[in-house]
């Protein structure tokens, strides 16, 4: 979400994610399923991942992009977002065409030892979360198929797509699905780790509407998982991250979608403390009305050494200016984009200013809502960058989200997922701690601001009996504990399926990136 205060300091310079099954052991004859696809494995001699990459290079019909072709593999380098993860060298990329290839990787990676990665969007922000050194980085870019079923309530989309991609196909039909914000996010990543969206107070977040996964599992099986097919693996799915296999295609429900009204509203320092009272009256009222959502962002404008507020307001009818919204739009704006659009522009303003190539950092925490907390958070955040204000680069930003009854209620669809939240729990604020800079030297202070902010929030929060556990997986730090955050029961059952699907734990050990269980 930092590209959103991106976006709006940039207009303001122009205005100023089988049931109890006999598993067969993962010590099977991996060279017979092999064969079958036309493949050699006796000619596999060498060891470790440069022989698995070369091995995939002269037998298998998918581009496999190695050192020794530096163009390429420097430019494939360059499509994550987040300059961390570009600075890691795997041994190749490889970009399967069908779920059948996935297998065929995990297989290889497997009798191999080979550590690999799954990359979507390459959204991630951390280095190693979806790229791997000296490892194989399984670049899903080419699973983009989009195909809306005839009765039009069901999509079937690729991980290798972004949002964009989706809303393009189904747009112009009328239609949508729950699915990301931000045009440039990627399917895959946004999904398995949870997926709030602008549809959430009526339907939930992206892992609530998917109906079925398509998913490789350890032993190179590709499976279709449903709420009746494998329902503890389906329940695992749904916000358990990528410790449960590749998963290579999502069925989402889809439901009919016109235009919508939104955009940003930009307010100054001096309407901060309005900005607080907007939302927290919407964060206990505004998940009467089904149709609306909103965030509010607090940033450093480097450039005129000030803090502004920048508030996307959301609904999901074609009706100007809603009462919903009243609070928010009675306050003098600098800069507003609100008007008729449809998802495809949304989705745009948000995303069209996320370069790449920026070093990235994400933190995260949950907090129950008072008015007192969201000053006490605001304060904390601003005292912390006094030291980092300067740096070269800096845009910090912290993102102010509301979790209402709600959307929390909806997440008990479709057989519940796996996040420990419950409907009464609400109303919720997840807090996004992000930030852009420009230069490593910068590292230390830049990421000693930010996990300073998010110790003394909690650290505040406890006091005033105000703390909450869970993490959003999607917005959360190399450093923070997202699967404990789900709670014991629910860990030591996420470990269970875990143990049941991959008992060797592949996924676990040679996927090293992101939140393992």
């Amino acid at each position: 979400m930092i590209t959103f205060c991106t976006l709006q300091v940039q207009m303001l310079a122009l205005v100023t994610l089988t049931t109890a099954l006999d598993l067969p052991s993962l010590n099977f004859d991996w060279q017979q399923p092999l064969s079958y696809l036309g493949l050699a494995p006796n000619n596999l001699t060498a060891t470790g991942c440069e022989a698995a990459c070369t091995y995939l290079t002269h037998h298998l019909p998918i581009p496999d992009i190695q050192p020794d072709n530096p163009r390429e593999y420097w430019k494939e380098k360059s499509f994550f977002w987040s300059q961390q993860q570009s600075t890691i060298s795997p041994s190749c990329f490889v970009q399967p065409l069908t779920a059948e290839h996935v297998s065929t990787i995990v297989k290889l990676a497997r009798e191999h030892q080979c550590k690999f990665a799954v990359k979507s969007g390459g959204h991630a922000a951390f280095a190693g979360a979806s790229n791997v050194q000296d490892g194989m980085t399984i670049d899903l870019q080419f699973l983009d198929m989009i195909e809306v079923s005839e009765d039009k309530q069901t999509t079937r989309v690729g991980p290798g797509n972004r949002w964009v991609d989706v809303y393009k196909h189904v747009v112009p039909m009328g239609l949508s699905v729950v699915g990301g914000r931000n045009s440039e996010i990627g399917v895959g990543g946004l999904t398995l780790g949870g997926g709030i969206s602008w549809y959430s107070s009526r339907y939930g977040w992206a892992l609530d509407g998917v109906r079925n996964y398509q998913v490789v599992v350890a032993d190179g099986r590709v499976l279709e998982v449903d709420r009746e097919s494998y329902p503890d693996l389906y329940w695992a799915l749904r916000g358990g991250g990528n410790n449960f296999g590749v998963v290579t295609r999502f069925d989402f429900e889809t439901f009919p979608q016109g235009d919508m009204w939104g955009g940003s509203v930009m307010t100054g320092p001096d309407s901060l403390d309005r900005v607080l009272d907007a939302f927290h009256d919407f964060a206990y009222t505004g998940g009467d009305d089904m149709d609306a959502y909103s965030f509010s962002a607090f940033c450093w404008y480097q450039e005129h050494k000030m803090f502004i507020a920048s508030t996307a307001l959301v609904y999901a009818q074609p009706v100007e200016n809603p009462a919903i919204f009243e609070n928010y739009t009675k306050l003098e704006s600098m800069h507003s984009t609100l008007k008729i659009r449809d998802m495809v522009s949304m989705s745009d303003e948000i995303g069209a200013q996320a370069p790449n190539g920026l070093r990235n950092s994400y933190w995260t925490a949950t907090f129950r809502i008072t008015r007192e907390m969201l000053q006490v958070i605001l304060d904390i955040f601003m005292e912390e960058l006094e030291p980092v204000k300067e740096v070269e680069g800096m845009i910090p930003a912290l993102i102010y989200q509301p979790m209402s009854n709600e959307v929390l209620t909806r997440f008990s669809r479709n057989g519940g997922n796996c996040l420990g939240l419950e409907g009464e729990e609400g109303p919720l604020l997840n807090i996004n701690y992000a930030v852009m800079w420009k230069n490593e030297a910068d590292d230390e202070a830049v990421l000693t601001a930010a996990r300073n902010t998010i110790r003394r929030s909690k650290e505040k929060a406890k006091e005033l009996g105000l703390d909450h556990r869970y993490l959003y997986q999607n917005y959360a730090s190399h450093e923070q504990d997202v699967m404990a955050s789900y709670g014991e029961e629910n860990l030591e059952r996420l470990r269970s399926i875990s143990r049941e699907f991959d008992p060797e734990q592949v996924f676990q050990k040679l996927q090293p990136g992101y939140f393992k269980l």
